[in-house]
């Protein structure tokens, strides 16, 4: 048989109703957590959102912790991708340092429950992930630094505190970002690009500075 063919061979009955339970116990999840707020909602509101079995839930997460897990999870794993590709292909300084920030600001906004979550049980995600939500979303940040230097985007600063201050930058700007999409869903491009614009421009505006400190 060709490789193609099995690797593009349609699901099975069983495999799409999984798939399909496990989409719907997520949206479920986000709509109690976008109502209820994350402490307030139970598995049982969730079950009853989906209309299935409650066993059926646990054929799938253990716990309401679960969840924000998985819903982190493929938050982030979203993220990185986008920001690795669009710093690895940035071509000068500005388009290097706006594109990072345009890329995160864009999926907190398209995404601003989980994100918001994420901020408010940064403890929790650090006993979970090793780590909080930003060193998480920004996990690819350290290696495309060091390569924009070598390509001569960046000046050859202290890595650490360039990365810190990147960092910080993102983390309250992003709650903003959040806040703002979550208040008027139609704004969050226009939000995403202003965040960007601001946060590019104050960051480019130290460059030069940070150089002499290094």
């Amino acid at each position: 048989m060709d490789i193609l063919e099995t690797r593009h061979r349609p699901l099975g009955k069983r495999e799409r109703n999984r798939i399909n339970n496990r989409k719907a116990i997520l949206e479920a999840a986000r709509t109690c957590f976008r109502e209820k707020g994350f402490e307030n909602t139970t598995i049982r509101d969730i079950v009853r959102q989906t209309r299935l079995a409650a066993g059926t839930f646990y054929n799938y997460f253990a716990s309401k912790e679960d969840i924000f897990v998985a819903l982190l999870t493929d938050f982030l794993n979203h993220q990185n991708e986008a920001l690795s590709q669009i710093r690895r292909t940035s071509d000068t300084t500005e388009e290097f340092i706006e594109s990072t920030y345009l890329a995160l600001f864009r999926s907190t906004a398209e995404d601003p429950l989980v994100y918001e979550l994420a901020h408010r049980n940064d403890q929790a995600i650090k006993k979970l992930f090793g780590s909080g939500i930003m060193g998480l979303a920004m996990l690819t940040l350290e290696d495309d630094v060091r390569d924009a230097i070598d390509r001569g985007l960046l000046p050859p600063v202290d890595i650490d505190y360039l990365c810190a201050a990147f960092f910080g930058v993102a983390l309250e700007l992003s709650v903003k970002v959040a806040r703002r999409a979550s208040d008027n869903p139609e704004a969050a491009e226009l939000e995403s690009r202003r965040a960007a614009r601001f946060a590019s421009r104050l960051f480019l505006g130290g460059l030069e500075r940070m150089a002499e400190v290094s």
